[in-house]
């Protein structure tokens, strides 16, 4: 692919992204719209009611601020392209993340080692690793697990996100919004993890895990002194 075809795709999907929270943004806006306007309406429901539907409309679009401002702070030109780790910085989103999966009762576990790096830096690949598990760990019913498991090779290492599946349990049911919320921060982690050379695969419908690969650098050739 030649370098304009790249700028091109890139240009590309980040319009896809930004398209996609702005229409995460209008949904919650326009609702909070209506509820403020049945609030002042004398044939509208108990006060209490409207402003608790507008308290959680609001909620939403602070959710999607926030989403925005954490893609565009992660593509900020002030961060350089740097190498990052994969396994320190998956380590410290495990530990960041194990309080919410405690508290939904969510079992959270990291196996394998690697040395493998990324060209990306730090807090970009930071932020997808977070979006990427902290979906998962949402999407997961109470008593499901997520085990994330690192395989190290002569050609790099992958990264296997699992759920456990049994036939009485399923994914967490989310209104459309939060469906939404998660299909962005996957186009976000994808978008994020691809600039820096690895590869973004999700099992099924994107709620049974995902498969992460990154290629190790050739190692350069020592220059010899010729003879």
């Amino acid at each position: 692919m030649s370098i304009a075809s790249q700028h091109r795709l890139a240009r590309e999907q980040d319009q896809a992204v930004l398209g996609e929270l702005l229409h995460s943004l209008s949904q919650p806006l326009t609702t909070l719209r209506c509820s403020l306007e049945l609030s002042t309406d004398e044939i509208a429901g108990s006060p209490q009611d409207a402003v608790a539907g507008a308290l959680e409309q609001t909620d939403r679009v602070i959710a999607v601020v926030r989403l925005m401002r954490e893609y565009l702070d992660a593509e900020s030109d002030d961060i350089s392209q740097s190498s990052a780790p994969l396994l320190p910085v998956l380590r410290e989103v495990v530990e960041k993340l194990s309080p919410v999966a405690h508290e939904r009762q969510v079992l959270l576990a990291l196996t394998g080692s690697c040395d493998t790096t990324l060209e990306l830096a730090e807090p970009r690949l930071r932020l997808a690793l977070q979006y990427l598990v902290g979906r998962l760990i949402e999407e997961q019913p109470r008593h499901g697990d997520v085990t994330l498991q690192l395989k190290d090779s002569a050609s790099g290492a992958e990264l296997w996100a699992h759920v456990r599946e049994t036939p009485i349990t399923t994914t967490v049911r989310q209104d459309s919004f939060r469906r939404t919320l998660h299909h962005v921060q996957r186009v976000v982690a994808r978008r994020l993890l691809e600039s820096g050379g690895a590869s973004l695969v999700f099992s099924g419908d994107g709620h049974s895990g995902f498969l992460l690969r990154v290629a190790r650098s050739a190692p350069a050739l020592e220059s010899r002194p010729a003879r």
